[in-house]
């Protein structure tokens, strides 16, 4: 964490866990973790990436399919497919933590170089907007337990993440482990009472071109739910052995992910227009009031707390990431700070299609990042070799490729993009379907590789062979 590592240990170093157990704050930032800090097994990731999205998030986000008029078979199937598009490249950017000891933003460096100030300010800003998404929900449900104004009960909620997220890695690990025991008895609940006293509707009230549209636009959105995790994806297996089984770390990964997803949205669609804009009461309300729908409030309250923990974490990477020199906790209060405005504004009325909008919009950077560092990383890793991150990021090459290929990737998919705000002519063409994310990807990855083909060879990017 010297100067050999190109990092000013004071800002970017700091304390680390020790191994597992240790719950003191982790002070240490985008600084790379050395292998004799290196700890813990793959099979964590999978209650790091399920308790934090077994929230109402995904139970709104499942309701958005039954309003635009799919059936619970139709949307199930959509949902499902959606999902697990979107959380593949989660699962597979998880594997490079063990491998280099270091964030996913700050892994970035190596094909954005100094370019890495655009996709580090958006992954910056997004943490900010899932805090808002995701802590709406939970101040909404605290204030309807407690009888707090909305106000104070999104501050209890928020300040409850920030500590989490200041505490850092082990704690946030130990946190979801114990949520997913939790959230899971919850939901099995929830679900029970959904089926035996909820009519489903397994119809589509939808047909021909509409009905083509509003498949596409649902798996968009449950992609965009999934994939939005891409940028956090190393941050929660970066202190892993370098050893650890890669294809451990994926599937543990791609579980977690999925298995959520599948229940909170699968709850969403089979409720329909139940919950309404009024999530919490509609929550309390379906479970019959009385000690059950208190219970089921503070469970929403409390896995707004555990999901958004991860935000303020990998925000606070990102914000180093940039060039901010600030310590880790610092900037995880930052990103708790600007996301109270935003909650409060999106509570102030037209809840689904504000929530529709951040949603796509907090997302739509992400396929084109990944058309940038996916097959750089490829590249870099061919023959099975390990590569010195850090020491590469600051020298002169291919950064330009990479930032031209992100905004041009992302300024081709506007067209196909479809919010309440802005319709593309193609989407509004396709009766509402949005492709903006295969787009981007795609255009991205036809421009960046030749571009990176051509332009100045960064010095010794040949990798050292490891042993992984």
């Amino acid at each position: 964490m010297g100067s050999g590592s190109g990092l000013d240990a004071d800002v970017f170093g700091g304390r680390m866990p020790s191994g597992t157990g240790d719950l003191a704050i982790e002070s240490h930032g985008i600084a790379p973790i050395p292998e004799d800090n290196r700890f813990g097994a793959p099979w964590r990731l999978f209650t790091v990436w399920f308790a934090p999205n077994l929230t109402m998030t995904a139970v709104f986000t499942g309701t958005l399919g039954a309003g635009l008029g799919l059936g619970f078979t139709t949307g199930l199937i959509v949902m499902l497919a959606g999902t697990l598009l979107g959380s593949l490249p989660v699962a597979y950017l998880s594997t490079w933590g063990p491998r280099t000891g270091i964030g996913q933003l700050p892994l970035s460096r190596l094909p954005f170089g100094r370019g890495v100030v655009l996709p580090g300010l958006l992954q910056w800003l997004g943490s900010i907007a899932w805090d808002a998404l995701v802590g709406l929900f939970g101040g909404e449900a605290l204030a309807e337990l407690t009888g707090l104004p909305f106000w104070l009960a999104v501050l209890v909620i928020l300040v409850l993440q920030c500590a989490l997220g200041v505490f850092g890695y082990e704690v946030i690990h130990r946190v979801q482990a114990v949520m997913s025991a939790v959230l899971g008895v919850a939901f099995v609940v929830l679900a029970v009472k959904v089926v035996s006293g909820h009519p489903i509707v397994f119809s589509d009230s939808v047909v021909g071109g509409e009905l083509a549209g509003a498949i596409v636009l649902f798996s968009t959105i449950t992609l965009s739910l999934a994939i939005s995790w891409a940028p956090y994806a190393s941050d929660f297996s970066r202190y892993l052995p370098a050893k650890t089984s890669s294809a451990r770390v994926f599937w543990f990964t791609l579980l977690g992910l999925t298995a959520s997803y599948t229940i909170g949205e699968g709850l969403g669609l089979a409720l329909g227009s139940a919950l309404g804009d009024q999530t919490a009461s509609g929550v309390r309300t379906l479970m019959g009031g009385g000690v059950l729908g208190a219970l089921a409030l503070l469970v929403i309250a409390l896995a707004s707390v555990s999901s958004n923990a991860m935000n303020d974490y990998s925000g606070s990477l990102a914000l180093q990431t940039v060039g901010v020199r600030v310590r880790r906790p610092v900037s995880a209060v930052l990103v708790t700070l600007v996301a109270f405005a935003l909650i409060l504004w999106m509570h102030s009325g037209e809840l689904s299609a504000k929530f529709e909008n951040v949603l796509l919009f907090v997302s739509y950077w992400i396929p084109p990042f990944l058309g940038v560092v996916v097959p750089d990383w490829l590249t870099r890793t061919r023959g099975g070799g390990r590569f010195g991150p850090v020491e590469q990021t600051a020298r002169p090459g291919r950064w330009w490729a990479a930032l031209v290929a992100f905004v041009l990737g992302f300024a081709a998919a506007v067209p196909f993009m479809n919010t309440s705000i802005f319709t593309g002519p193609v989407a509004a063409a396709l009766h509402g379907a949005d492709l903006a994310y295969y787009v981007g990807f795609v255009v991205t990855l036809l421009i960046y590789l030749p571009l990176r083909a051509r332009s100045a060879p960064i010095q010794n990017e040949r990798p050292v062979k490891g042993s992984h």
